[in-house]
């Protein structure tokens, strides 16, 4: 793997990496390969089915390009979804149209016989597949994100058997009986370092782990769960990989994200819509690349709204290392051109 520098003279995205602005600030959106894109909906419907597209490296491949053929970000990321990681790992997975994800739930010790690290690499390798596939077919100068779930937000998935409002039943096990959940959350831990190794070697060029349910904490428990195992993958990371970038994402966790940062050793921090930019600002100024936080609802509605606050954030982190993109992921029926003007706006700073 090359160092950060050498690849950053072809690749803008990876550029605040090195503690520099770049003006047009880089830009990718979160979950930008997806439902909104019309070509996006043949190729789910190609496939079968969810699981079939991730696990398809062609398939996968193609809705991972289909942005970057429209917008020209200046990142692409992987397709796929956080919950391979408990698929590969034994646990029943399957998306129900309309529904969201379903899985036979795990809640207790004596369910976890069922899962195994040695059970993934089949899976893991045809995601890694993918990963190979898009680095080679790709602009030179398009950088490419690998990424996993945080160990805590996956196994509020792997525990609850499904998406809750309030992650409930992960907490009360993490209450009740937290040596047994740790033993759940460490599994987790070494499947996602794993993962994103094999991300890295087959040729990602950053990476980011979202962790969309870290809000739910308290802040003793947000240490246990979300800082900890999170600092593990980061510093294997750094072991196995080192130079290239690591973002995290840990979603409603605002008034925690100074601990966050300094905690993990991220390189960078992946900001939601509910964070000031003033807080982006001071994140930014102490040396870590900031990203965010534009709302996707707002990128929904689109109109003068919508300029007025891309202008914004775009004044406000203009000078710091900072990465435009949303506080959250695309909203499925987000008009394309929308997503085209922002595009045209941030470059026409350049």
């Amino acid at each position: 793997m090359r160092d950060l520098e050498s690849r950053t003279a072809e690749r803008r995205f990876l550029f605040p990496f090195t503690g520099k602005a770049v003006a047009p600030a880089p830009v990718w959106l979160m979950r930008q390969a997806g439902r909104y894109l019309p070509e996006y909906r043949k190729v789910r419907a190609q496939a079968g089915s969810f699981l079939k597209l991730c696990y398809s490296p062609e398939l996968a491949a193609e809705v991972t390009l289909q942005p970057i053929r429209r917008f020209g970000f200046d990142a692409a990321i992987l397709f796929s979804d956080i919950l391979v990681v408990p698929d590969a790992l034994g646990q029943t997975v399957r998306f129900e149209e309309g529904e969201g994800p379903r899985l036979d739930p795990i809640r207790a010790l004596d369910d976890l016989g069922r899962l195994a690290l040695s059970k993934t690499g089949a899976k893991f390798s045809l995601v890694c597949e993918t990963v190979a596939r898009l680095r080679q077919d790709l602009p030179r100068e398009t950088a490419l994100i690998g990424f996993c779930g945080a160990p805590w937000t996956v196994a509020t998935y792997v525990v609850e058997g499904r998406g809750s409002a309030d992650q409930s039943a992960a907490r009360h096990w993490a209450y009740r009986d937290p040596q047994g959940f740790s033993q759940l959350v460490e599994l987790l831990t070494d499947a996602s370092i794993e993962y994103l190794s094999g991300q890295v070697r087959a040729g990602a060029d950053a990476l980011q782990i979202f962790d969309s349910w870290a809000g739910s904490l308290a802040d003793d428990q947000f240490e246990r769960w979300v800082i900890a195992p999170t600092a593990k993958i980061v510093q294997a990371m750094r072991a196995r990989h080192p130079g290239v970038p690591i973002i995290g994402f840990p979603r409603g966790a605002s008034a925690m994200l100074t601990r966050y940062i300094e905690a993990t050793g991220v390189d960078g921090v992946s900001c939601d819509t509910s964070c000031p930019l003033g807080v982006m600002q001071k994140k930014a100024r102490s040396g870590t690349v900031v990203q965010g936080n534009l709302d996707p609802l707002l990128l929904l509605t689109g109109g003068d709204a919508l300029d007025r606050r891309v202008e914004e954030i775009c004044a406000s982190m203009n000078g710091l290392p900072f990465v435009f993109n949303l506080g959250h992921g695309i909203v499925p029926d987000t008009p394309p051109e929308n997503v085209a003007r922002v595009v045209e706006r941030l470059r026409a700073k350049g």
